[in-house]
């Protein structure tokens, strides 16, 4: 049985190419954007999928950062990064009242294109975006659509004959095997698979494959809630830059286990 399948990929600040102010606050119109990491493990798992039931892959995002002016090619490119990977079609919703991201606002956007779109049998998503990491998206949009919701899952197998799905949910104390009726949501980790890297041939077929645009009055959302972002920072790391000086490695390794013990990294 050929499955519908929907991957919910998002545009996050790229954390590797963070752009700053004097006052050490980011400057989120000016940090470029990606294609959040754990969502290619989710693209990667819902073309593996494709491959073996068949059906087809559409790519659903939302842009959440701005400025949407100078954003939306910027957005469109990382759309197509998905594409490209397998996914055969993209629905994308870009409107001033999702930026800057909230998780609420972007699961009631989201879940009403999905709705929209018809049903899908699977939809899948990373564990969390790269930037807020806040790995409420699936579990908000499932809820939404009335569906049941699988999270950090490492290990996903199809049943579509059957229409079930078994999955191996990685939590902090072990292993947990799940089965669940479609449809559902389902969000992945970065040990679920090795995400696929486009040939140049399939990121040309993706500038030919289609990327429809909608705002939230298209999707029948009057209103969601606008969260305000006071401040955004990162995380200042200061090293304390301790030398140990020693005639021979065996007394300069005694020494720094000393100090690790001092700062309560060792105990004896």
């Amino acid at each position: 049985m050929a499955l519908n399948i929907a991957v919910l990929a998002k545009a996050s600040l790229d954390p590797n190419m963070i752009r700053t102010r004097s006052d050490g606050s980011v400057d989120t119109a000016a940090t470029p954007l990606a294609l959040s990491e754990y969502d290619k493990n989710a693209v990667e798992a819902a073309v593996q999928v494709k491959e073996k039931h068949g059906g087809r892959v559409v790519v659903v995002s939302a842009l959440t950062w701005g400025p949407l002016a100078r954003r939306r090619r910027e957005f469109e490119q990382i759309v197509r990064e998905a594409l490209a990977m397998g996914a055969d079609e993209a629905h994308v919703i870009v409107d001033e009242a999702l930026v800057p991201g909230d998780p609420l606002a972007t699961a009631r956007a989201v879940a009403a294109l999905l709705q929209k779109l018809g049903g899908f049998d699977l939809v899948l998503t990373g564990e969390a975006s790269m930037d807020m990491i806040s790995g409420q998206l699936g579990g908000r949009v499932a809820a939404l659509l009335g569906v049941p919701f699988i999270s950090y899952v490492r290990s996903l197998e199809v049943d579509a004959q059957g229409g079930t799905v078994r999955a191996v949910r990685d939590l902090e104390d072990g292993l947990q095997r799940v089965r669940a009726k479609l449809p559902l949501v389902v969000s992945v980790t970065g040990e679920a698979n090795k995400p696929r890297i486009p040939t140049l041939l399939q990121i040309r077929r993706a500038m030919r494959k289609p990327v429809k645009q909608y705002s939230l009055a298209d999707l029948g959302v009057d209103s969601v809630p606008k969260p305000r972002l006071a401040d955004l920072r990162l995380i200042q790391v200061k090293r304390k830059n301790v030398i140990i000086e020693a005639d021979s490695l065996e007394k300069a390794a005694e020494k720094l286990i000393e100090y690790l013990e001092q700062e309560g990294v060792l105990r004896r």
